[in-house]
């Protein structure tokens, strides 16, 4: 019994980690830039199914979709009117990350503005028991949440691997310039990359939002667990981010219950470490290509 509550509890985890972190993966390969407003869209895509369902009484199903793609709509500002520009003057990666963490605290502000810093909730209905397979217990929203996650990495790797756009984005992210030469035209794809990333971002929101509540900081948590799940698997690799997911989910729900469910983000930061320190590319040990003339 106590094997496989771990178990469903680490499939949970690692289901959402790995979905924040395809999220972030698809902007970070096509345009290098660490961009931590996307924790805020994490939560924005909460706050807008709040906002359409409970507040406006639009269908769930339909608020769901809405939220998505104000989400998406949000995320494609974002690079139309700040990296872009900030791309186009050749600015440094440090000014971009500056803007991107300025950014972030003007959106979580306005959640905070508009909904306030309670904690919200977007389920309707009395809380009820999780169903008990084999023992442990899980509940509705757990496995769709699960099912949910894994449909959509699926889709989304369908259309990294096999699609023209999917392929232009693993080119532009390996040698943009060389990109360039073959007519690639490297801003169509960053829009893309940010298209999908903040599609997944708002799924993500969503999912952990119906299973525990929301509040305006939870995109953060969610994006540093995503972020060094990216670093532990191996910038670049797609099999390395599965893995690196599933490690710490892992990790810190064994530290959970062994130790204090208080220690599950020191645990996540001690892997990293520990990981930069040791092994600083990862389970794949690639290197990012450098830009060659």
């Amino acid at each position: 019994m106590l094997v496989m509550q771990l178990i469903y509890n680490i499939l949970l985890s690692s289901s959402i980690v790995l979905l924040t972190a395809f999220s972030f993966y698809y902007i970070y390969i096509s345009c290098k830039i660490f961009n931590l407003s996307h924790a805020a869209l994490i939560s924005l895509a909460a706050y807008f199914t709040f906002l359409f369902s409970q507040q406006l009484g639009i269908p769930l199903f339909a608020s769901i979709h809405f939220a998505i793609l104000l989400t998406i709509a949000i995320g494609i500002s974002t690079e139309q009117f700040l990296y872009k520009p900030l791309r186009k003057r050749k600015s440094h990666s440090f000014v971009l990350l500056i803007a991107s963490l300025g950014l972030y605290v003007v959106l979580q502000n306005i959640i905070s503005l508009i909904w306030g810093d309670a904690t919200l909730s977007i389920r309707t209905g009395e809380v009820k028991v999780g169903h008990q397979i084999f023992g442990a217990y899980i509940t509705t929203i757990q496995i769709i949440t699960i099912a949910v996650s894994m449909l959509v990495l699926i889709l989304s790797l369908v259309f990294y691997r096999l699609t023209q756009i999917g392929r232009q984005m693993r080119a532009v992210s390996s040698n943009n310039e060389l990109a360039k030469v073959f007519g690639i035209n490297s801003n169509k794809v960053i829009l893309w990359a940010f298209v999908i990333g903040s599609g997944l971002a708002a799924v993500a929101g969503i999912l952990v939002a119906f299973d525990t509540d929301m509040r305006p900081t939870m995109g953060f948590n969610l994006l540093l667990y995503g972020v060094v799940a990216m670093i532990i698997g191996g910038v670049g690799s797609t099999w390395g981010l599965v893995g690196g997911a599933f490690l710490l989910a892992t990790a810190q729900h064994l530290g959970a219950y062994y130790i204090d469910s208080k220690w599950m983000d020191a645990i996540a930061y001690v892997i990293l470490i520990l990981f930069l320190i040791w092994k600083p590319l990862g389970f794949s040990g690639q290197r990012l290509k450098k830009t060659e003339l």
